[in-house]
């Protein structure tokens, strides 16, 4: 069979896209890397209309798909453990837990998972997805940027975003957060890429 050279050059370029020598980026996935302490869930919400209350959850595991070429078929999702608010004050911590706040002897875990992601340029994007609390899904939105990427000193790779939301308790079935019952979370993710992790 006699090939010509255009054949022969579609044929060549098709092998190497069939090995990933020439292959498209595709979106990496990632995890949430939280047991090197590289990542925060914290909240803060007015105490007495005078001042704020702040903490965070010392647990909390996720993952997220990521590519720069494609940053509107990002997805993330992300599980909290609510047991583990700290809000540095034990007796208030227990406060909280309770069935007057969280009440996480029925409701322990929260859950979000994204449904869309909205480029805003420059490293800024919207989030969008639901949050599972006290038994209740409701849509939110995260406003988030992404801080840096780059190669780590094992050999892995990661990338940091930070993104910031406010919840309205009320959508969540809950009555008693301040006076305006807002709550803002501030999150701080660094992913690390699983492929590379793996090797």
């Amino acid at each position: 069979m006699n090939f010509g050279p255009k054949l022969l050059k579609s044929f060549f370029f098709s092998a190497l896209l069939s090995v990933g020598v020439l292959s498209p980026a595709f979106a990496a996935d990632f995890i949430i890397d939280t047991k090197g302490g590289h990542a925060a869930i914290n909240f803060k919400f007015r105490h007495l209309g005078i001042s704020w209350l702040t903490g965070g959850f010392n647990s909390f595991e996720g993952s997220f798909s990521y590519s720069e070429d494609d940053i509107e078929a990002a997805s993330i999702n992300v599980d909290i453990d609510l047991t583990s608010l700290d809000s540095n004050h034990p007796q208030r911590d227990a406060n909280i837990l309770g069935t007057r706040f969280l009440d996480v002897e029925n409701f322990p875990y929260a859950k979000f998972v994204s449904t869309s992601v909205e480029d805003k340029g420059h490293g800024n994007m919207t989030v969008r997805g639901n949050l599972s609390l006290n038994g209740i899904t409701k849509e939110i939105a995260i406003e988030a940027s992404k801080v840096g990427a780059g190669d780590d000193p094992w050999g892995g790779y990661r990338i940091g975003f930070e993104g910031i939301t406010t919840l309205d308790m009320r959508s969540f079935g809950y009555d008693s957060f301040g006076p305006t019952h807002l709550v803002d979370l501030l999150l701080y993710i660094e992913g690390v890429d699983l492929a590379r992790a793996q090797r």
